[in-house]
């Protein structure tokens, strides 16, 4: 029996899930900093797919990790924004910092897909 007040443990998809959104945030955050070095090579709409990946990763972990009833839908939407933020990478393939962005969202896609369609 649970006390009041107090969260079941995080299952395993779950946690997984939020080191996926936590590594794809920060990846995204370290790619928009090589973007800002690289000057007018950087196109907006890139830069625009990494900012929404990096806070909607950041939001869906958060409400995972607090149970939020809400969680399976953010996880949808975060799923979403990795995506595209994977096809925005890959436009730049000849760029090493890009292929692990779009890698990191690509693996956060796979397991928000999954917990999009899980019970909290």
């Amino acid at each position: 029996m649970t006390q009041p007040g107090t969260m079941t443990a995080m299952t395993k998809e779950m946690q997984d899930c939020v080191e996926a959104c936590m590594s794809c945030h920060s990846t995204c955050e370290e790619t928009m900093s090589s973007c800002m070095q690289m000057g007018g090579q950087a196109q907006m709409q890139i830069m625009r797919a990494l900012m929404d990946c990096s806070e909607m990763t950041r939001m869906c972990a958060d409400m995972m990790m607090r149970r939020s009833p809400m969680s399976p839908e953010m996880c949808a939407l975060c799923a979403k924004a990795c995506e595209m933020c994977a096809e925005a990478c890959m436009s730049m393939p000849d760029d090493p910092q890009m292929m692990r962005c779009a890698e990191a969202c690509r693996r956060c896609v796979e397991t928000c897909r999954t917990m999009a369609g899980a019970r909290m």
